[in-house]
């Protein structure tokens, strides 16, 4: 198999993944899908707890936001705070972070 192909199926079947994330986002509450990523997260860091403060930060948005998001009071424009934390993510702790959302949908 040529490295360009592999690129190729790599890259498709992360678009593949982003276009199901988005369909899951517009048909699940947000509140459930900040809890699952920010637990993803945390796991990715070897179960270190992040602080609401620290995942804020770290995303450009005032701490209070994004408790009111976690928390399930506010409905943000979400898509660009949930690429950014896709983007913190590696692509098994991604493939993970989806199979929590789809048993949400049971």
């Amino acid at each position: 198999m040529s490295i360009l192909y592999t690129i190729k199926l790599y890259f498709n079947i992360i678009i593949c993944v982003f276009k199901y994330i988005f369909r899951i986002i517009l048909s699940m509450k947000i509140d459930d899908l900040f809890n699952i990523l920010h637990n993803s997260l945390e796991s990715k860091n070897n179960g270190k707890k992040i602080s609401l403060k620290e995942m804020a930060l770290s995303l450009g948005i005032s701490m209070r936001t994004y408790q009111d998001w976690k928390l399930g009071r506010a409905k943000p424009q979400a898509a660009r705070v949930v690429m950014k934390m896709l983007g913190q993510l590696d692509d098994e702790e991604i493939i993970r972070a989806v199979r929590k959302i789809n048993k949400l949908e049971d």
